[in-house]
Parts: structure tokens; C-alpha cells; sequence
């Protein structure tokens, strides 16, 4: 069973995601609460999921600066990162060394379809 981290700010979307990706068979980990990036970035590589889910836009943090710290560092270097945002930022994405990126608002089947992908599931 995959493990899939999702890092997102929206308590409803959390919810909701954590639902879609637990009746989709992925072991799900998520923040109680989003607080600084170092924070964050400690309970991701505590978590060693197969794949970190994480929204750009994160309140005080950006998901981007995340991104750039599990990217950068020899803890975290097996795990996928699929950026997700209302913007179209999927360019950015991938410049900055994510595996995937998912426009805001997708369906769940393009959700769970791009993560196998990643996966190579």
C-alpha cells in the first residue's frame, strides 16, 4: 500500500482528500496543522510517504519553498511531490523539480490517476 502525505491548508479539502484517497487504497498522512516550513518539512520526512500531495499556496508557507527543501536534501530524496493549485502554475512545477502538477479543481479519478502515474502503479 502506498503512502500519499497530504500538505494543504483547507481543513474541507484535507477532509476530502484523506476520504478519496483512503477508498482509493492509499495509506494517508496528514498535518494536524499547518505551522512553520521547517515544521512541515519534519513531519514529511517523519511520515516517508511514497508521494507528498502539497498545495502551493499554504497560508504562512509556500508549497514551492517546500518543494525546493525536499528536493534539496538526502533525507527526503525518494519522495514524488505532485503540486496542486487554482492557478495554473505547472510549468513552475516542474522547473523547480516537482513530479507532477494538478490543477485546482480536477475530478478525483484525475487526482488518483496523475498519483499512479507518479507512482508507476
Amino acid at each position: 500500500m502506498h503512502k500519499v502525505m497530504v500538505v494543504e491548508d483547507d481543513k474541507s479539502m484535507l477532509e476530502l482528500l484523506t476520504a478519496l484517497l483512503e477508498i482509493e487504497g492509499f495509506q494517508v498522512k496528514t498535518l494536524p496543522r499547518l505551522a512553520c516550513l521547517e515544521d512541515i518539512y519534519s513531519e514529511v520526512v517523519r511520515a516517508q510517504p511514497d508521494l507528498v500531495l502539497v498545495d502551493v499556496h499554504l497560508g504562512q508557507s509556500n508549497g514551492f519553498d517546500l518543494l525546493s527543501r525536499i528536493k534539496s536534501d538526502n533525507n527526503s530524496t525518494g519522495f514524488k511531490v505532485l503540486m496542486s493549485s487554482g492557478m495554473e502554475m505547472g510549468k513552475e512545477s516542474q522547473l523547480r523539480g516537482a513530479d507532477g502538477f494538478i490543477l485546482k479543481p480536477y475530478m478525483p479519478d484525475e487526482l488518483v490517476l496523475q498519483i499512479k502515474q507518479i507512482l508507476g502503479t
